[in-house]
């Protein structure tokens, strides 16, 4: 049973699941993962086809979409409020989370602005769909918010199997009033991917900061896939509220503080033993 919230200044949850102690000035060391771009036909002239991985920022999708059509590097972005995105009003404008990760075909007479188009059309058909209505109207979020929650989601999970208990720990902390306290949502705001999160980073002034504010980001911080949209409408029950991958693969989750005090030394010791035999 949960009896109080630990101080902010003890914990933090880190990008796919990893938490660090900051009481004890622990330093979680690691290096951001860059995805190839896929462009099927590249060898042959402009590509046919167009690949967008799970989890990419808007940023990185307009940077795709520049190269599979050969122009000019900011084109698609400049051309994203002109494109007619068929977007929902929470968004604001806003594409991030409405980019659906997918293959998409390229033609002769492909644009930025039909390509975008084409993206939020699959997202609005994968999200709108009878199930993930469903499971974004039960509680106290909507659809848009379900989105947020799935891209935060494609950030912190180690895996996809841990995907469903991430999502659970995400409304247990709003359900019980705690900060999210996610280094992805900071990433997000400054801009970068990167495990090292400073309490200068805690501290920013910035609606993405979910050490500073309470409930969600204002929007996604990235274009989740189906598999964590379908963990963020339908996660598992369990009472978690912290979690930590002591190494790949072993990801754990619990309600208890103590409990995961020790899972994170256990980690820190397993990164100390790494590097020392690096």
């Amino acid at each position: 049973m949960l009896n109080e919230t630990p101080r902010r200044s003890t914990i933090r949850l880190t990008r796919r699941g990893r938490l660090a102690l900051m009481a004890t000035g622990a330093v979680v060391a690691a290096t951001a993962v860059a995805v190839p771009l896929a462009l099927s036909g590249a060898d042959e002239g402009r590509p046919t086809a167009l690949t967008i991985p799970e989890g990419w920022r808007s940023g990185q999708v307009y940077d795709a979409v520049d190269k599979a059509l050969g122009v000019p590097a900011g084109t698609t972005k400049k051309a994203m409020p002109k494109a007619g995105l068929k977007l929902p009003s929470d968004a604001g404008g806003n594409p991030e989370g409405y980019l659906f990760p997918a293959t998409y075909p390229l033609g002769d007479k492909s644009t930025p602005q039909s390509v975008l188009a084409y993206m939020v059309a699959t997202a609005n058909k994968k999200f709108t769909g009878g199930g993930t209505t469903a499971g974004a109207d039960r509680g106290a979020v909507n659809l848009y918010q379900t989105v947020t929650i799935a891209s935060i989601v494609e950030a912190e999970a180690d895996n996809k199997e841990d995907m469903g208990k991430v999502a659970r720990v995400i409304y247990n902390r709003l359900d019980h009033g705690m900060p999210l306290q996610m280094d992805s949502t900071i990433n997000y705001a400054l801009g970068r991917s990167t495990l090292k999160t400073s309490k200068k980073d805690t501290d920013l002034d910035n609606p993405y900061n979910t050490y500073a504010r309470m409930g969600l980001p204002p929007s996604p911080i990235g274009n989740p896939g189906e598999q964590a949209m379908k963990a963020a409408i339908s996660p598992p029950q369990g009472d978690w509220l912290y979690f930590v991958t002591v190494k790949p693969g072993d990801t754990r989750f619990t309600a208890d503080f103590d409990e995961q005090q020790r899972n994170v030394a256990e980690f820190n010791k397993n990164q100390a033993a790494a590097k020392k035999d690096s």
